[in-house]
C-alpha cells in the first residue's frame, strides 16, 4: 500500500537534537570544504556533494542500528560521516590517501567500512539495490534481526535493477528498506519529464509493496519513518520503499554549475527550508544560546580542518598493492597464466617496459 504520511509533531529531546544539528552541520562544512578542495585538484575523479540533504541523511542514519547495514549510491559523505567514520578517514579517501575508509582505492564515489556495517559507496546507477538485496537475504537466511538501509537517488527508480531488486524483495520478505533520496533532479532532468509516475513511492505498490513519502528536509519526520519501517524490517521481515523529497544546492556533482536546469531564484527558495536553519530555530526554541551553536560552527570548522591536513600527511598507496583484493581465496588456478599482478596472492605489480611510450 502507498500513503502519505503527514509531519510528526513530537520532538527529540534537546541533547539528541543538538548532537544530531553537530552532525548536520559537519556534513555541510564537510562537502564545502569538498568542493574547495576538488577545485584545488586535490581529489580526483567525480565529487557529488549533498549540501541541503543534511537532515534526511542524519535522520535516516540516526534510526539505523549500529548491526544494521548500509548500502549507498555515490553522494555518500554525509552517510559515511553519520555512521561514525572518522571525517579524516573520509577525507583521506576523497584525496586518494592509504589512511581513507577504503585504502584510497575508491574515492568519493566509492567510501566504505565494514567494520561499521557500510558496504559502499556504488558508482554505477541503481548498482547497489542489487548489493543491498543480497545483503538482506543473506540476513534472512542467517535468521538475523537485522536490517538493510539501501540509499538511491530519484534517477535510479527507472534502472531495471530497481525493479528486480523490489520484486526479489518482496517476494522473499526480505528486511531491506529502499531509501529513495528524491532530490527532484537526476543528474540535470526534472524527475517530472523523466518518471511516467513521479510519485516515485507509489511504485512500490506494485509489488505489494509498504511506500510512502515524506518531508526529507524535516528531521523528526525522517528519523520517526526510517525508525518505523527499518523496524518492521528487522522483526516482521517487511521490506518498504521510503521517499525522501529533498534538494540539493550544489549541482549534480562539483563538476555542474546546476543552472543550465533550474533557476537561482529556485534554489533561494529551496534555501529559505534549510534543514540546518530550521534545527537550528528550534534548539533556540528550546534553550539553547546562541554561543553554544557558534561553538558548533567552529568545531565542525576545526573537524573539518584538521581532516584536510590529516589527508595531504597521508601517504598515497603503492603502486605494487594496486591488484590486492581483486580475486577470492580459491582463484589462484583460473588467474595463474594472467599478468603479474592480476591473481589472487601475488604480491607485486610488474610493468612492461615501453608501455606509455
Amino acid at each position: 500500500m502507498a500513503v502519505t504520511v503527514p509531519p510528526r509533531t513530537d520532538q527529540l529531546d534537546r541533547d539528541t537534537r543538538r548532537e544530531l544539528y553537530e552532525t548536520m552541520v559537519l556534513s555541510r562544512v564537510f562537502e564545502t570544504e569538498a568542493e574547495r578542495q576538488y577545485k584545488a585538484a586535490r581529489i580526483g575523479g567525480y565529487c557529488h556533494l549533498s549540501s541541503g540533504q543534511e537532515a534526511m541523511t542524519i535522520g535516516a542514519m540516526h534510526a539505523l542500528h549500529a548491526d544494521d547495514l548500509l548500502v549507498t549510491g555515490y553522494r555518500s559523505h554525509g552517510f559515511a560521516l553519520a555512521r561514525g567514520i572518522p571525517p579524516e578517514a573520509v577525507m583521506a579517501e576523497l584525496f586518494g590517501r592509504v589512511d581513507g575508509c577504503a585504502h584510497g582505492r575508491g574515492g568519493s564515489m566509492h567510501l566504505l567500512d565494514p567494520s561499521r556495517g557500510y558496504y559502499g559507496g556504488w558508482g554505477i546507477v541503481a548498482g547497489q539495490l542489487p548489493i543491498a538485496t543480497g545483503l538482506a537475504l543473506a540476513l534472512r537466511r542467517q535468521g538475523r534481526e537485522q536490517a538493510v538501509l539501501c540509499e538511491l537517488g530519484d534517477g535510479a527508480v527507472n534502472m531495471g535493477a530497481w525493479h528486480e531488486s523490489l520484486n526479489l524483495a518482496s517476494l522473499w520478505d526480505l528486511p531491506v528498506v529502499f531509501l529513495v533520496v528524491n532530490n527532484l533532479y537526476g543528474m540535470g532532468t526534472a524527475v517530472e519529464r523523466a518518471s511516467a509516475e513521479p510519485d516515485l513511492y507509489k511504485r512500490a505498490s506494485a509489488y505489494r509493496m509498504h511506500g510512502e513519502r515524506v518531508d526529507g528536509d524535516d528531521l523528526d519526520t525522517m528519523i520517526e519513518a526510517a525508525d518505523r519501517l527499518l523496524t518492521a524490517a528487522r522483526e516482521e521481515h517487511r521490506p518498504a520503499v521510503l521517499e525522501a523529497v529533498t534538494y540539493r544546492y550544489r549541482g549534480h556533482s562539483v563538476a555542474d554549475a546546476g543552472l543550465a536546469y533550474r533557476s537561482k531564484e529556485e534554489i533561494a527558495e529551496h534555501q529559505r527550508h534549510d534543514p540546518i536553519v530550521r534545527e537550528r530555530e528550534k534548539l533556540l526554541a528550546e534553550g539553547v544560546s546562541e554561543e553554544e551553536l557558534a561553538a558548533i560552527d567552529t568545531h565542525a570548522d576545526e573537524r573539518v580542518a584538521a581532516a584536510v591536513q590529516a589527508a595531504l600527511d597521508s601517504p598515497a598507496p603503492q603502486p605494487d598493492r594496486l591488484a590486492y583484493g581483486m580475486h577470492g581465496v580459491g582463484s589462484a588456478e583460473q588467474f595463474a597464466r594472467m599478468r603479474p599482478g592480476s591473481a589472487y596472492g601475488e604480491e607485486a605489480l610488474t610493468f612492461d617496459a615501453g608501455l606509455g611510450a
